[in-house]
């Protein structure tokens, strides 16, 4: 999701009667005391049923058919995606389906629901503005992982690995495994001690060769903040070889952790 080009086309969104536009924010936090009983269920359907109450009243017809389309095509949403829910659901639709936008988000919303000519865009602007375009870069000794995450919302995780032999950093998708030097169990104290020895030595020259590769996929995605989590020298020893701009730096070993608990940890 490219939310910035979400967000303009839904800018540039303005229907005529009978055709709307309904929004939805919807908070489903668990943590909120305000939901420990899935209240959320209960101003979902008060929501849609006030609107559908209105538009009865109202007697337009084709408007009235126009939301019970809607009002069927959320439900359905939300039938198949609760069990997936987290902090909160946004959502705009039409009958025609010209507009769709929805998304199970980390972050909390005040719930609230529209029926109108144009989506009302202020609180997924205000999320926004608050987690934009995110990288997120952890380093342990010969590992790097990046973290690229929006809205709270993880979308994609690479970890570059330096072969000791070729002193070349790899790039792996997705989970990683430990390399057997840094392994805890298996691994000689001798060996490891040779490992530190020569990772302390090389340390400078090594993050000043990996620094190009993280800009470029700081620029590759878009990311508006970086923030540097590790040892505090590895991450000092980064952060002077990138060219790109570092919001934050947190001194706290979190690579194996996962990645949602990271960004919870890190950024919120």
């Amino acid at each position: 999701m490219n939310l910035n080009d979400q967000i303009k086309k839904l800018e540039h969104v303005h229907l005529e009667k009978p055709h709307r536009v309904f929004t939805m924010y919807l908070n489903t936090d668990p943590s909120d005391p305000d939901q420990q009983g899935g209240e959320w269920r209960i101003h979902l359907k008060n929501g849609l049923n006030n609107f559908e109450s209105y538009l009865q009243e109202e007697g337009d017809s084709e408007e009235k058919r126009n939301f019970e389309t809607v009002k069927e095509k959320v439900n359905n949403y939300i039938q198949e995606n609760e069990q997936h829910f987290a902090k909160s659901v946004v959502l705009f639709v039409t009958a025609d389906d010209s507009v769709w936008f929805a998304e199970r988000l980390q972050m909390p919303v005040t719930s609230k629901f529209y029926w109108e000519e144009s989506p009302v865009l202020h609180q997924l602007k205000e999320m926004q503005e608050t987690f934009p375009k995110t990288g997120v870069v952890l380093t342990q000794k010969n590992q790097i992982k990046l973290i690229d995450a929006e809205l709270g919302l993880l979308h994609d995780t690479q970890l570059l690995e330096l072969d000791l032999d070729t002193e070349d950093w790899r790039q792996h998708q997705g989970p990683h495994h430990a390399d057997a030097s840094m392994r805890s169990g298996g691994a000689k104290s001798s060996k490891q001690d040779e490992f530190q020895e020569r990772f302390e030595a090389n340390r400078y020259r090594w993050y000043k060769s990996v620094a190009p590769t993280i800009d470029k996929q700081a620029k590759q995605h878009g990311w508006e903040r970086i923030y540097l989590v590790g040892d505090k020298e590895e991450t000092k020893d980064l952060k002077e070889n990138m060219n790109k701009e570092i919001h934050k730096v947190v001194n706290k070993n979190l690579l194996d952790h996962e990645e949602m608990h990271v960004l919870k940890e890190v950024v919120s």
